[in-house]
Formats: structure tokens, sequence, C-alpha cells
């Protein structure tokens, strides 16, 4: 359909009104915990390539090491809860875990669905989504290397769960980006001066105008962990301006915020 003027002039006007609130059409950026772990098994290629069909920004993954050093997808320590195997995956050759069934735990449907390896999968979806790194046991510098080789060095950020893991992660590289949790203002400054941070990631409780004040100051972009599906949450999260949110139901809070930003588009052309 072509637009006549008048249907031309409103819709730049309502895009120009858009701009000027903040209302901007790109949202809140998704990154999805663990893959579309709600219908697919967690940290699997299968819960990574439903995100993309989704068009979520990130996928969130949780990097471990094998006994023989091979870099792989996998949230526990041991491999009993998510495969059909047993034990420590440090104390498994790659081999071995390459044999796992990931995916019958889940649903049989998910039969054969294997434990990834961390190399194949990166470029499996490199150019397709950005990846969020929980990383949990790796040689830093063999994951770092990684990264780069792979060319996904704009396209991720990191978060440890040891703070001499984020220290080493900051004298290796300078450049990647980092996520450090806060729960409170002085923490922001912690995060931007100690640990060089780019995104700070915090409840939606503790998304204060002083926080957020606080980290707009020092150019570093705020998460919001909000795993519960709550969709009055996710209005919140979309119309107080967060950067991104880690969730376990990335296509709920793509609808609410689709329906936010449509109702923002309604008021500012005056409902028309």
């Amino acid at each position: 359909m072509i637009m006549n003027v008048r249907q031309l002039g409103l819709c730049v006007a309502v895009c120009l009104v858009m701009f000027a609130s903040g209302t901007a059409a790109r949202g809140v950026d998704v990154v999805c915990h663990r893959g579309a772990n709600e219908y697919a098994p967690e940290n699997t290629r299968a819960a990574a390539e439903l995100c993309i069909e989704w068009g979520v920004a990130y996928v969130e993954i949780d990097v471990r090491t094998s006994k023989d050093g091979v870099l792989y997808i996998l949230h526990d320590p041991w491999v009993n809860r998510t495969t059909d195997g047993k034990g420590f995956i440090f104390q498994l050759t790659s081999s071995e875990i390459d044999q796992l069934d990931a995916g019958s735990w889940f649903d049989k449907k998910f039969a054969g669905e294997k434990v990834p390896r961390l190399e194949p999968y990166l470029r499996a979806i490199k150019g397709r989504i950005k990846v969020y790194f929980d990383v949990k046991a790796a040689d830093l510098k063999q994951l770092i290397d990684l990264v780069y080789e792979v060319g996904m060095e704009k396209d991720c950020f990191f978060w440890f769960d040891r703070a001499d893991r984020a220290v080493e992660f900051r004298k290796l590289d300078k450049q990647l980006p980092l996520k450090v949790n806060v729960s409170k203002v002085s923490d922001v400054a912690e995060a931007a001066e100690r640990w060089q941070a780019n995104i700070v990631e915090t409840s939606l409780a503790n998304m204060t105008d002083e926080l957020v004040e606080a980290c707009r100051a020092r150019d570093l972009k705020i998460m919001i962990l909000q795993t519960k599906r709550d969709p009055e949450a996710f209005r919140q999260i979309v119309e107080r301006k967060a950067d991104l949110v880690n969730l376990d139901h990335g296509d709920v809070f793509l609808k609410v915020q689709r329906e936010v930003l449509g109702t923002a588009a309604g008021t500012a052309s005056g409902g028309k």
C-alpha cells in the first residue's frame, strides 16, 4: 500500500516522538538463559536454534572443560542431570562426552542431542545470535583465543562467579565485554573502576533511579535478571528501559515487549 502525504507525515512524526521519548523500537535485548530451556534441552544446539527463530539478541551458555581439554557447554559440573551418563565432566574425555545423549531426559523427540562442543557451536551460530558466556571452568586464554578465532569478539560478553577469575580475564584481555553483578549504587562504581565492566546485572527491585543514573554516567549497560515468568515484571523492564534482560521465557517477554512498544506508538500518534 502506498501512503499519501498525510500518512507519511504522521508516520515520520510518530517515529520522531518515539525517538525523542526514548521509546525506541529496538527495545530491550533478550538474553535466553541456557537457551530456550522451556522448550528444548538446556545448553544444546536445539535450544539455541529456537532462540534464533524467536529473534532474540543473545543465548546464554555455560562453559566447562573435559579431561582432555576440550571446551563444552554444560551447566552442572557433572553430566548426570542432563545426559544419560554419569560423572564429573572434568573426569571424562571428549570421546566419552561425545557419546552421551543430552536430549532424551527432556523429551524423547530430542533423543540423540549432544553435549555441544563449544567451537563448532560458535561457528554454527555466528552472525545469527550473540553469546553470553557464563564461564564455569575453562582455560581463559584458550577461551579468549577461540572467541577471536571464530570472530565473535564483538558479539559476546562474559561473566565469572569468582572474583579471581574476573581479575585473570581482565589481565588477559581489556577489550572483551565483562558483566558484573550489582545490587546498590556503590557497586556500580566498583564495577566500572575495579573490573572495567561493560554490563551490570541486577534485579528489577534494585533498578532504582539512582542506580540507573550511576550506570548511565559510566556508560554501563543494565541487564535485569528475571527468571520467573511474570508478564507484569516484563512490562516494567520494557517501560523502565533496561538494556538487556536475562530470563527463561524469551517468547513471553518478546510478546509483552511488542505490546508495550505498540501501545507507546499508538499513544504517540494519538491512538489513530
